[in-house]
């Protein structure tokens, strides 16, 4: 397969704007001319390999944030968004969205932006609920997908936090064989906090005025360790948290409140899974999830979580995609570091065996797929229940999806009975009706947006129409 060209023209851009550089200091410090740079800026050329070198040992950068992975998730959500009824006179090219993603990301995001708060506009036209007449006109996204973009255009990696965790866990022995007195030892002799566990139906209470953490006595050793892990970050990283929650420039108070819970959720990952001590773990033992959670006294959902987060810089691991959906399909968490992109509005595809997860309680369920645009996947899917603690008490039922593109499979253990060179063995899938290009597939729901529909009242295939081009 042909290498891909790559071209980092506004990566270059920062890099000399924060050196404090003209273009022809610039371009003398890489060993190139300056009218080579200023093409190679504006993505007019492909960054060279001794151009690479180049930034690596002048600068000290690291080469692997020269990655088109973001313009790839800009990319898949401008299509989405153009597939948009509103947008059905104008036929994007991709090459022209592929464009506006390199060369100009802040523009394509401030159209995301767009987009997404007429579409919000739209849903509550629709709804016709009583808010409607007392909220206010101005249409915003929710502080909920204000905080989910956030993470997910950081590629759900927030370094600075992830190495103040790892650092934390190291000096506190929760990598020792009793984790969870380990954290509770060092939140109470460093924070004067006394913990008791009660049946209670919150996992976590903080009291401030008497320094006590209440924890469910229903939650498993795992849930206990994270939720202290949780109030630790809360209690001694809190002017990291703040200042992380600075750079996002929230727009309400509300989306700042519900970061800072998930700022404080990721540094109790990165803590209870140690970044480093995570890898090696995953990739001596062929990423299984099992033996991983038994390793880490974690939960399976907490270790795939994780998985899906190993994207330090000069120290990466398998680029995962990681979902959670609850049993009406809805999507409730969603990360990827791959090139497949989850639906931002409507459901999964249902070909995709995470829903088929609820049938087969307690089993990993495998699937090869492959989406529209050709790329192929090993994709896994596992329910996941969380009890109660009590008869009457609900119990709470999703299943978890993790997957990585078929080339990184051989370092997986579900692998290893799978015929991956076999093309037939791929089940096709996409990423929502609204959007995919299939045109035969048997659970369409809807037609897609972008076709025009043939209907023949004398003829009835699969579908009631047929898709034109």
């Amino acid at each position: 397969m042909r290498a891909q060209k790559l071209y980092a023209g506004v990566t270059l851009r920062e890099t000399r704007l924060k050196q404090g550089l003209t273009q022809k200091d610039f371009a003398t410090k890489l060993g190139v001319s300056l009218p080579y740079l200023n093409q190679m800026e504006n993505n007019h050329r492909p960054v060279s390999t001794t151009v690479v070198l180049a930034l690596a040992q002048e600068f000290g950068f690291d080469v692997t944030q020269l990655s088109v992975g973001e313009s790839e998730r800009i990319v898949a959500d401008m299509r989405e968004a153009l597939a948009d009824p509103v947008f059905s006179d104008a036929q994007t090219p991709i090459a022209d969205m592929q464009l506006t993603a390199s060369n100009a990301p802040a523009l394509a995001r401030a159209f995301l932006e767009l987009h997404r708060a007429y579409r919000q506009g739209q849903e509550r036209l629709a709804s016709l609920d009583e808010a409607l007449g007392r909220e206010d006109s101005a249409v915003s996204p929710s502080p909920w997908e204000e905080v989910r973009d956030f993470f997910h255009y950081c590629d759900n990696y927030i370094d600075s936090i992830d190495r103040v965790a790892e650092h934390f866990a190291s000096q506190t022995g929760l990598s020792g064989p009793n984790p969870l007195g380990s954290a509770r030892d060092h939140l109470s002799n460093k924070h004067n906090v006394h913990l008791k566990a009660e049946n209670t139906a919150a996992l976590r209470h903080f009291d401030p005025a008497s320094r006590t953490l209440t924890l469910s006595a229903q939650a498993t050793p795992a849930s206990q360790l994270f939720q202290i892990a949780h109030q630790t970050a809360l209690l001694e990283q809190d002017d990291l948290l703040e200042a992380t929650l600075d750079f996002a420039n929230f727009h309400t108070s509300e989306a700042r409140a519900i970061c800072k819970i998930g700022l404080a959720n990721y540094f109790a990952g990165a803590a209870t899974l140690p970044y480093a001590r995570f890898l090696q773990a995953a990739q001596e033992n062929r990423h299984d999830l099992e033996i991983l959670a038994a390793m880490f006294n974690a939960s399976i959902e907490q270790v795939a979580h994780r998985l899906s987060t190993l994207q330090r810089p000069g120290l990466k691991g398998i680029p995962f995609f990681f979902v959670r959906v609850d049993q009406a399909g809805t999507i409730t968490k969603r990360h990827s570091a791959t090139r497949l992109q989850f639906a931002r509005f409507g459901g999964a595809c249902p070909l995709w065996n995470v829903h088929r997860a609820f049938e087969t309680p307690g089993q990993f369920l495998r699937q090869l797929a492959e989406t529209p645009d050709g790329l192929q996947y090993l994709c896994l899917a596992r329910d996941v229940s969380k009890p109660g603690g009590a008869y009457r008490a609900p119990t709470r039922r999703y299943a978890i999806g993790l997957g990585c593109e078929v080339r990184h499979a051989n370092a997986l253990v579900y692998a290893d009975d799978l015929d991956i060179t076999n093309r037939q063995a791929f089940e096709p899938i996409g990423i929502s009706c609204r959007i995919c290009e299939r045109r035969n597939c048997h659970q369409r729901s809807v037609p897609p947006l972008e076709r025009p529909l043939k209907v023949d009242p004398n003829s009835r295939g699969i579908l009631p129409y047929g898709i034109g081009d």
